[in-house]
């Protein structure tokens, strides 16, 4: 495992950072015309097409055990289904840049469940501060508003940070994926994402009575095929090449370009407080990942 990435990996750690960043934009824009089951569903019905059709070029098999194909419903459940669900409703009621920072406090939830939940993840010191760390950014991002009741806007923030939460059950959960083929794990968790989503988008929403804009679909279609199937077979290149640790550094990245993709484009304009929780979130992932801590003993 290259722990020490090269010019190569680093730049597919940014590129990933940046479609990441852009689903937030790309959510935006979709909710504006669409329901947020109904863009879920094209999200990951689409990525799913896209990665199956990959799988099948590339000479892999999908597996035919229904055991696995029920471990795939779970996972897809924890890290699409219902994550992708809150973003998106969330979103109706907050700017992309405070969504993506709130999402950014996944690492932060980790190392909590990982303590409770594994043997090999302990709370160190160095964690339990980012843990504070995270925490005070969150506070400082949700604001006194949170004191005067629960406005739609406190209750898009919680759906994100709900999110935020399962991603990292999900994560945990996904450690029985280790041994299969990471990309044929995307595509069985993108279908069983499908196939839960359309009784759920149909049933609720109606999506044939939507009327989606030109640009609804071009959002879609970025939504689905960027910033889902191409992320995810970037991002499971860099995991084999570079490990889970500098994977961890995306999540610094993200919130940049949602940012600057919200302010250049859609007008958005961040408070002081979004930049300040950003500063603490940040600090938080600093302390939970380490290796610049190690850097400044030496």
């Amino acid at each position: 495992m290259n722990q020490v990435m090269g010019a190569r990996l680093w730049f597919l750690i940014v590129i990933l950072s940046i479609i990441w960043g852009a689903s937030f934009f790309f959510v935006e824009i979709a909710v504006e015309r669409m329901t947020p089951l109904t863009i879920v569903l094209c999200r990951v019905g689409f990525a799913a097409f896209l990665l199956l059709g990959f799988v099948r070029l590339t000479g892999r098999e999908m597996p035919k055990n229904l055991g696995i194909w029920g471990a795939f419903l779970a996972i897809g459940m924890l890290n699409n289904v219902i994550p992708f669900s809150l973003i998106t409703w969330g979103q109706k009621y907050i700017d992309s840049s405070l969504a993506a920072i709130l999402n950014a406090t996944t690492p932060v939830f980790s190392v909590i469940l990982a303590h409770f939940l594994t043997k090999d993840e302990p709370l160190t010191t160095n964690r339990l501060a980012g843990v504070l760390f995270g925490w005070m950014g969150v506070a400082v991002l949700i604001g006194i508003e949170a004191l005067s009741g629960v406005g739609m806007k406190i209750a898009g923030q919680a759906a994100v940070l709900g999110a935020a939460l399962l991603y990292a059950i999900a994560a945990i959960f996904g450690r029985r994926f280790k041994e299969f083929d990471p990309v044929v794990v995307s595509a069985g968790m993108l279908t069983g994402s499908t196939i839960m989503m359309i009784p759920l988008a149909f049933i609720i929403e109606r999506p044939f009575t939507l009327d989606p804009a030109l640009v609804t679909w071009a959002a879609l279609f970025g939504l689905s095929a960027v910033s889902t199937a191409l992320a995810y077979i970037i991002y499971f290149h860099v995991l084999s090449k570079a490990g889970a640790t500098n994977i961890l550094l995306v999540t610094f990245l993200i919130p940049v370009s949602a940012i600057f993709l919200g302010m250049m484009v859609l007008g958005e304009t961040p408070g002081w407080n979004v930049f300040a929780g950003m500063a603490l979130i940040f600090m938080g992932l600093i302390f939970i990942d380490g290796r610049l801590l190690k850097r400044f003993k030496k």
